[in-house]
């Protein structure tokens, strides 16, 4: 049976008509480029996943409530990337900030957007009024009275967010909903610094918020069918792609992330270098390999997260130090102009970094580590079996509705290629048993890591596969 690695179509991934211009610059159509039938599958499969997952109990189950008038609380990036989702949706947005020179900057953000639109031709200056006409900005919370849906969007840290949400339950009116952007934290502790924990809900979205498509709509333990109900018809309005998760730490995106990235961090610290990684991931399918991506996102975002989860850290799992030493010196990644890679003066795409591969070298060095050589296709088994294997325990712990939610996850969010279907789908191809029998074998190095869910061992031992639990919800 095929590896994780080696489990991919033998024609061409590309497809459809192309086209080119001839000598006097009219357009001429290319020939289609046949594609296999394990890739129409495929892609066939991620359409239905991407669809099914507005598919939950609680639209069946309660009415949305009307939405008209929002707030968003915080003007930094993802706030003002939700006002600008929300404003194109034709919804009116009230900005909360601490003061007015923080309020300006939000605005400040939110027309940015719309005049980089507008240079580009795909907005007119009326365009732009007309969107700004509902856009407001207040330094107090009382402006966000007449708001339907409240959205926070402040500092990831659980304390600053309880504190919002109490300040918010003292001011928001009867029936609206409460929504927090985290990543990562316990909506159930924010839920509980209001009087009214059915009323809220998670709403993450993904930056930039008002261009990407996945929006996870978290459920806590006392949400409300109608706050979910309401949470999917907003989801609708600013067409994106809406899933239901549960509470736990990242939900199901960032949490299946976290395992796949520390794979990689291994292996970074094994002997493969973070360009070698990135390149395999691209390889595969991504658009961008997970070390570019921290570089595009922050690194300084994923270091508070690591110190955040530090106290709790099994102390006899293998961390990963190499980041850490990047952000200790600054290097951010594209907003600092170094990261993993090297960025020239307003450039986005970086360069191979000489003084990241020495730091890489000094921690194997302290960490006692002889590197070896990993080949792409090794660097996938792993990366797509540390992948696997955490989508199974979310589904294990009920945090997704059914695999192919999981899925769609990953394909509205997170770059995976929809040639290949999502995770869940590819691992049917490559068959349960391969990837397990994967597992057991990196297990042999690590097996505090590497110890396989319940749900694969499972599914292993009846000979099924994920698609068999892609049932509808009830």
């Amino acid at each position: 049976m095929a590896t994780i690695a080696s489990a991919r179509s033998n024609t061409p991934d590309q497809s459809d008509a192309t086209a080119h211009a001839d000598r006097n610059g009219q357009k001429v159509e290319a020939a289609a480029v046949p594609v296999s039938d394990a890739v129409q599958a495929a892609r066939d499969y991620a359409d239905h996943a991407l669809s099914a997952a507005a598919d939950v109990p609680e639209i069946r189950q309660a009415t949305a409530r009307p939405l008209t008038h929002t707030g968003i609380i915080g003007g930094g990036t993802m706030g003002a990337g939700i006002a600008v989702a929300m404003l194109d949706a034709g919804l009116h947005v009230v900005m909360v900030e601490q003061d007015d020179a923080a309020l300006a900057r939000g605005r400040g953000r939110v027309e940015a957007v719309y005049d980089r639109l507008i240079v580009r031709d795909r907005m007119t200056p009326a365009e732009k009024k007309d969107r700004m006409a509902h856009f407001k900005g207040a330094t107090a919370y009382a402006a966000l009275s007449n708001a339907d849906l409240i959205v926070e969007a402040v500092f990831e840290d659980l304390a600053v967010k309880a504190e919002v949400f109490k300040q918010i339950d003292r001011f928001a009116k009867p029936g609206a909903i409460l929504a927090t952007n985290t990543s990562y934290l316990d909506i159930d502790r924010i839920a509980q610094a209001t009087g009214r924990p059915a009323d809220v809900l998670g709403l993450h979205f993904f930056s930039p918020a008002n261009i990407m498509k996945l929006l996870e709509v978290v459920v806590a333990a006392q949400t409300s069918p109608t706050a979910v109900a309401t949470g999917f018809a907003l989801a609708k309005r600013l067409r994106k792609t809406p899933v239901r998760a549960g509470v736990c730490d990242g939900f199901i995106g960032n949490r299946i992330l976290a395992a796949y990235r520390h794979a990689a961090d291994l292996m970074m610290e094994d002997g493969a270098s973070p360009y070698d990684i990135d390149d395999a991931v691209r390889a595969f399918g991504y658009p961008m390999g997970p070390y570019q991506v921290v570089d595009l996102a922050g690194g300084d975002i994923g270091w508070a997260t690591r110190k955040r989860r530090a106290p709790t850290r099994d102390p006899q799992a293998r961390y990963v130090e190499i980041a850490d030493r990047l952000c200790e010196q600054g290097w951010f990644g594209q907003k600092t102009g170094r990261g993993f890679y090297r960025y020239a003066e307003g450039a986005r795409t970086g360069t191979h970094d000489p003084d990241v591969l020495t730091v890489v070298d000094a921690e194997r060095t302290r960490a006692g580590v002889t590197p070896r050589n990993f080949t792409a296709g090794q660097i996938m088994r792993r990366y797509m079996a540390a992948m696997i294997n955490e989508a199974a325990n979310v589904l294990h712990d009920g945090i997704a509705l059914r695999p192919s939610d999981v899925d769609a996850v990953f394909l509205a969010g997170y770059g995976f290629p929809r040639d290949r279907g999502g995770p869940l789908f590819y691992a049917d191809t490559v068959g349960v048993k391969q990837v397990l029998a994967d597992i057991e074998s990196f297990a042999d190095e690590d097996p505090r890591f590497w110890r396989a869910s319940p749900l694969l061992l499972e599914l292993a031992k009846r000979d099924a596969t994920f698609a068999s639990l892609n049932t509808p919800s009830r």
